[in-house]
């Protein structure tokens, strides 16, 4: 009998021992963490923010915009002397540079002689044109300093960058909400039956009618909500205002890419990447502000904060 007991004993303890390595042999896979969606949508978030700022920071970025020259019809002069028309920055540039001519919607330049100024990298050796409707135009370029003609309704300017600019070499990143999951929202676009265009007012005061393909339609809470967008190559450009302008964001509003909506015009809103315009970096952009009926009655408290001390 004791002979008995003791083979159930070694058999019971035999089992025992084949159940726990089993049990250690599952262990890993049962405390193997599950995809953390939300963490990877915030780190998502978080690498499309810095890829921003990168561009922000780019030598063509909008941190390096230095200057903003409108012209007179006729002869323009340049330089970085007090005495010109157009006052480029001391020392970057010499005291006369030149000439730019406005002629009834054409652009030429002039440059003086011994001014290495280049024309889309090549030397300017007589007088150049440098603005035509319909044509892109040519960029100027002398030390840290670049140049080119652009339009704003009917009047012509001269956009300067300086890639030295202190705006640029000081930046330092753009403040903004934590990223929260609950500002990315699914939204409809609600498209207009007709070709419709709604009147965009700029910085200057200027107003330009766009054409919109419909408004993106949300819902917040309990309530619905509604964007006029616009058309900008595969995404949908939304200007809008909310209650936190101002305060905690850009007092002239913010912007936001939205993806162009599928076959049932279902798309995503995320306000995460709600952004700064230009101009809340530097004064020398011709940035477009919200329409009245892009002017949201709440906080949207997602996105880019103010920048600097605005």
């Amino acid at each position: 009998m004791t002979y008995f007991f003791g083979k159930l004993l070694a058999l019971f303890a035999a089992l025992l021992l084949l159940a726990a390595c089993t049990q250690q042999e599952k262990a890993p896979a049962a405390t193997t963490p599950l995809p953390d969606t939300e963490t990877a949508y915030v780190d998502s978030v978080n690498q499309w923010h810095h890829e921003r700022e990168e561009n922000l920071k780019k030598e063509d970025g909008w941190l390096s915009l230095a200057g903003l020259f409108w012209l007179k019809e006729g002869k323009n002069t340049f330089g970085s002397g007090d005495g010109n028309d157009l006052v480029f920055p001391e020392g970057k540039l010499p005291a006369q540079a030149g000439v730019l001519t406005l002629d009834h919607g054409k652009v030429t330049a002039s440059i003086a002689k011994g001014v290495d100024v280049k024309l889309n990298g090549k030397p300017v050796q007589q007088e150049a044109l440098v603005y035509t409707e319909g044509q892109e135009p040519p960029q100027m370029t002398y030390g840290p300093l670049t140049w080119f003609v652009l339009k704003r309704g009917d009047r012509y300017g001269i956009r300067l960058r300086d890639a030295e600019s202190p705006v640029r070499t000081a930046f330092k990143g753009v403040d903004r909400f934590p990223v929260a999951t609950k500002w990315r929202l699914p939204a409809r676009l609600e498209q207009n039956p007709l070709p419709k265009q709604i009147p965009i007012t700029n910085i200057l005061g200027q107003t330009e009618p766009e054409p919109s393909p419909g408004a993106l339609v949300f819902t917040v809470g309990d309530s619905t909500y509604r964007l006029d967008a616009l058309e900008e190559g595969d995404e949908l450009f939304i200007i809008f205002a909310d209650k936190t302008n101002g305060t905690d964001t850009y007092g002239s509003g913010r912007y936001l890419y939205v993806p162009k909506p599928g076959p049932d015009g279902s798309t995503t809103i995320d306000f995460n990447k709600a952004t700064n315009p230009p101009c809340a970096f530097v004064p020398y952009a011709t940035c477009p502000l919200p329409p009245k009926q892009n002017f949201l009655p709440l906080s949207i408290t997602a996105g880019e904060k103010t920048y600097g001390h605005q």
